[in-house]
């Protein structure tokens, strides 16, 4: 590419993803490089790409690039350390995201610069320069190019580390004797190292941080190779530490270090090697093996012989070493701090002869082991009697135990089973609040998409709508083509850039837009999933992979949304109602004990991740609420407990005042204010955060009723938030006080919902930074008072509850489950689909050979239950006008998981190892997987559904709902594919004979003729 022959000719002519970008001088290189230095960018700016053209801008000479730039918003949360020395040198990780964004960045620790080390997306490491102002906090800013990250850190200066006193002061010449330095602030030492100079000579070792004021290190060698000749004390030049970049500690003169002359050994034979009988002493004779330390302190010998060590016995001129027992020839070596040194080998002789004193040894020794082992036995029988016992009195105490849960469960499922009654009794009357037919289709087909253009009008800019909609409708006859339809997957799904979320969007398009011809939208699903079948088996991957949820194929999505749009009714008439019924149970129980309002944890919980593991000491309260809609009506009484937090009273109060009113018609908990009326006239706003909201150590916990002293029996309303709020102190005889400290935009608004991360939440109040926590702080956190720390059990003995919440839930899965694994629903057939598709995927096995039980049972489950109902089951929002809350969504997982575990037909192997999901509903899994298997085989009984049958059952379904979604809008949709792989799709289609014959890549020429005119 050509870049200009002259700088002068680009000046003015370079744009980055719109922004005006000036070319630097000293960067360029003619035709080869320009580097350009970027104008400031307004805050919602797109990607976009780079732009420029040479000297008069004509249109020959302008270019554009197909990479696109784009912005981000560095941000920073956090440093590691926080703290170190005020001299500096302190290796310090800047954590944040976005940092490895533009072309340099600058850290300040106050007014000095940190000097940068390296940096990703994530963090920027740099060293910490001197302080200037010597000990105490200065504000950490960041700049990346022109822009100053907002955030602001703090990093601490300490006063330097100091060293008070080094025992033992002495070493040996070769030195790797240990030491013990004292001092003060050692910890903030990263890489702490001791070091010695002597002789011209500099040499170094490591040292480890034990606590704030001791480290262990090995003293340094004062020679570098080991010269016996060397026999007189000697002192260093120079000797000290190097921490971080402490100048003063680099000479430490408070010291009289000395270092003895290495231990000399003789050699252990003229020709080097001893002969030696077995178990004689072997004798090492030397010099300076005991150096004249004061204080006790000795070298630490080992000897190996071979690879042997013996024990060893120090004299002032020998060194006596035990051996092991070994016969032959091996290399003695003598090691002591750095010294490795061998003065020769011993050949150890065998002695096979036995002697008379060896003969009485023997005997003796065998007369002893025969009076030991007798001894033993009488031990082991009295052993094994105790051992019964205690087993016997274990056993009775896991019976108590066993008891205590099956009676703690029994009652959580009466008092449950109670509510549930009355919940049910009411659902009779007002029915369970059921999606209707678009909602639920958009939810499954669209996920997180509310607003999609198939529900609207289609709408074209300017005055070619008339135009749009003919093309449009010719696209539509192109689409209700087999051969064009089949080919247009066909090769969106061979282009590389198809991505997965593509796939699934193309899918969804697809059904939305032959939602109105399901018969042909059968047609075509059947013949995709015949080509992929015959795909799988030609490239020899195993048969089971077929279909299975992690893959999703343009076919596999149709699959669902198939079934999506045919199960519908069967959902409404029949397998709704214990759905929501478990979605009703779980979460009746879970509101039965506490919820951590921050970490979304609960006591009763079927996830691990989610419970609650300690004790809290709580109580159920009844507050009779003012009937929002007539205030003279008798009030609502409205189960609570005394540690919940205002918001979670406040969706409590509006689950039980409006339980009757799907969730989507209700007012919000975050618009309403909860009043505390304290007689005729005083009224007190309750909310989660206030001027009485208790801050210890920097964490601040969200006010709770039993904070706000609400007792049993108190009168609450619910009345619409106010716009503004008075800082007056509820003492104050006055109608209605607020006791907040936030203006309301301030307010503590987070639900569970949003809540899944386990780390602490940061207040709203951004000045003071301190960490929000309701009934339990970040498990990590140790910053606990002795006394709670002394009163916890280890935390795996509450994973009983699972097992109680469990058995409490359990009529509900089951009900669930068998009502999904059964041919006969309450009097109603089984759903055609159903059957029909079954039968196809027979068919398909009988077509291919297979003939494997397990693949035909791994291929249904993969096609209905693994794709349709996992999803139904863990988004039961898809079905109902319902909130999620993120403990109800944890054990929905775990009912999913369970319910794929049954549809399995690999066994798992479980121990004491495996996740507490699987090991929860071990017993249970064998048998569904029992209905599983015999829900299939009673399928494959049923009698045979005609093609004529299908297709007016097709039929009906399609009339009844061909007005739910925008034909016009959706293939506009599916229309920007065919722009965007125009090419390849005529490509494919004149390669196609049946295409040709049908001049099927002319008539796509024709559309995309058409829709460019008017774009």
């Amino acid at each position: 590419m050509n870049l200009g022959l002259a700088f002068s000719e680009l000046v003015g002519n370079v744009e980055v993803a719109g922004v005006q970008c000036t070319p630097q001088e000293d960067g360029y290189i003619i035709a080869e490089q320009i580097v350009c230095e970027m104008d400031a960018t307004p805050p919602d700016s797109k990607p976009g790409p780079v732009q420029l053209c040479i000297g008069e801008c004509k249109p020959e000479l302008r270019t554009r690039s197909s990479q696109l730039y784009s912005f981000v918003m560095p941000s920073v949360q956090g440093l590691s350390p926080s703290r170190g020395p005020e001299s500096g040198g302190t290796k310090v990780t800047i954590l944040g995201e976005n940092l490895g964004a533009g072309s340099s960045v600058t850290v300040l620790f106050g007014n000095q610069t940190c000097e940068f080390y390296e940096r990703t997306m994530t963090e920027i490491v740099c060293y910490s320069a001197p302080s200037l102002t010597g000990v105490g906090s200065v504000q950490i800013n960041v700049s990346v190019d022109r822009a100053q990250v907002r955030e602001s850190l703090v990093f601490q200066y300490i006063e330097d580390p100091t060293v008070q006193r080094i025992e033992p002061e002495w070493s040996i010449a070769s030195g790797h004797t240990p030491l013990t330095v004292t001092g003060t602030n050692l910890d903030v030492v990263q890489e702490p190292r001791i070091r010695v100079r002597y002789g011209g000579r500099e040499s170094v070792n490591v040292c480890k941080v034990l606590n704030t004021t001791t480290m262990s290190c090995f003293a340094p060698s004062l020679t570098a190779e080991y010269r016996p000749g060397l026999d007189s004390v000697k002192h260093a030049d120079a000797f000290g530490f190097i921490f971080n970049n402490v100048q003063a500690l680099l000479t430490y003169n408070n010291t009289n270090f000395i270092y003895y002359p290495n231990p000399y050994f003789e050699p252990l034979s003229t020709n080097g090697v001893l002969e030696q009988k077995p178990g004689s002493p072997i004798i090492l004779k030397g010099r300076n093996l005991v150096p004249p330390a004061p204080g006790g302190v000795k070298l630490n010998y080992t000897v190996l012989i071979g690879e042997t060590p013996c024990s060893v016995t120090v004299s002032e001129t020998q060194l006596l070493c035990e051996p092991p027992n070994l016969t032959g020839q091996y290399k003695v070596l003598v090691q002591v701090g750095g010294l490795h040194v061998s003065p020769g080998a011993v050949n150890i002789l065998s002695d096979s002869l036995l002697t008379l004193p060896a003969i009485v040894s023997i005997a003796a020794g065998g007369g002893l082991l025969l009076i030991i082992v007798i001894i033993v036995l009488i031990a082991y029988k009295r052993k094994s009697r105790e051992n019964d016992l205690t087993l016997k009195r274990l056993q009775m105490q896991m019976d108590n135990l066993e008891s205590r849960v099956a009676l703690e469960c029994k009652e959580a499922f009466a008092e449950l089973q109670t509510d549930i009654n009355e919940l049910t009794s009411d659902l009779d009357r007002a029915g369970i609040p059921h999606l209707d037919y678009r909602t639920y289709a958009m939810r499954v087909l669209f996920p997180g998409i509310e607003d999609h253009p198939v529900l609207r009008e289609l709408e074209v800019s300017g005055n070619g709508q008339l135009n749009v909609e003919k093309a449009l409708k010719m696209f539509a006859q192109l689409i209700n083509n087999k051969v064009f339809l089949l080919t247009f997957i066909r090769t969106l799904e061979l282009q590389r850039s198809f991505s997965m979320r593509d796939r699934g969007n193309v899918a969804s398009l697809i059904m939305t837009a032959l939602q109105g011809k399901l018969e042909y939208a059968t047609d075509v699903l059947k013949h995709l999933l015949s080509d992929l079948i015959e795909k799988n088996l030609e490239s020899k991957n195993h048969p089971k992979l077929l279909l299975r949820s992690r893959t999703e194929s343009v076919a596999e999505k149709m699959l669902t949304n198939w079934f999506a749009f045919l199960l519908h009714k069967f959902l409404k008439e029949c397998a709704g109602e214990p759905l929501f019924m478990l979605y009703c149970a779980i979460k009746q129980q879970m509101e039965k004990g506490p919820i951590d309002a921050i970490t979304g944890e609960a006591r009763y919980s079927l996830s691990e991740d989610k419970l609650i593991r300690q004790q809290i000491e709580y109580k159920t309260l009844i507050l009779n609420c003012v009937n929002p809609d007539n205030e003279n009506s008798p009030e609502i009484p409205v189960k609570v407990l005394n540690c919940d937090t205002i918001t979670q009273v406040k969706e409590k109060i509006l689950d039980a005042v409006y339980k009757n009113m799907p969730y989507s018609q209700r007012p919000r908990a975050v618009d309403m204010d909860l009043e505390w009326r304290q007689g005729r006239m005083a009224r007190v706003v309750l909310q989660d955060e206030d001027i009485t909201t208790k801050i210890e150590n920097d964490w601040k916990r969200l006010n709770t009723l039993m904070h706000a002293q609400v007792s049993d029996r108190c009168v609450v309303a619910l009345v619409p938030k106010q716009t503004s709020s008075y800082n007056i102190p509820p003492s104050a005889s006055i109608s209605r006080t607020s006791i907040s400290r936030y203006d309301s935009t301030f307010r503590y608004t987070g639900s569970p919902d949003s809540l899944r991360s386990r780390a602490p939440m940061i207040t709203p109040d951004l000045e003071s930074g301190v960490k929000v926590w309701h009934l339990v702080k970040n498990h990590e956190h140790g910053d606990q008072k002795e006394g709670d720390r002394g009163s916890k059990m280890v935390s795996e003995i509450y994973l009983t509850r699972l097992l109680a919440t469990k058995g409490t839930l359990q009529k509900f899965v089951d009900d669930l489950f068998e009502t999904l694994f059964s041919t006969v629903h309450r009097g109603s057939a089984l759903p055609l689909a159903i059957k029909y598709m079954f039968d196809f995927l027979d068919e398909q096995a009988d077509k291919h050979g297979i003939h494997d039980t397990d693949v035909r049972h791994t291929w249904k489950s993969n096609c209905l239950p693994l794709r349709f109902w996992v999803n139904v089951i863990k988004n039961p929002q898809f079905v109902f006008d319902i909130h999620k809350s993120s403990i109800t969504d944890a054990c929905l997982s775990v009912v999913a998981q369970t319910f794929m575990d049954s549809c399995s037909t690999s066994e798992h192997r479980l121990g004491k190892d495996s996740p507490s999901n699987k090991l929860l509903y071990a017993k249970d899994i064998p048998n569904y997987k029992s209905w599983v298997e015999r829900y299939y085989a009673d399928i494959n009984r049923l009698p045979a559904i005609s093609d004529q049958d299908m297709n007016a059952y097709l039929a009906e379904q399609a009339r009844l709902h061909s007005t739910e979604f925008n034909m016009l809008s959706a293939l506009n949709e599916i229309y920007s594919y065919v722009s965007k792989y125009s090419e390849e799709i005529t490509a494919a289609l004149e390669q196609d004979e049946q295409a040709r014959k049908q001049r099927l890549a002319y008539k796509v020429e024709q559309l995309i003729g058409a829709m460019s005119l008017e774009s």
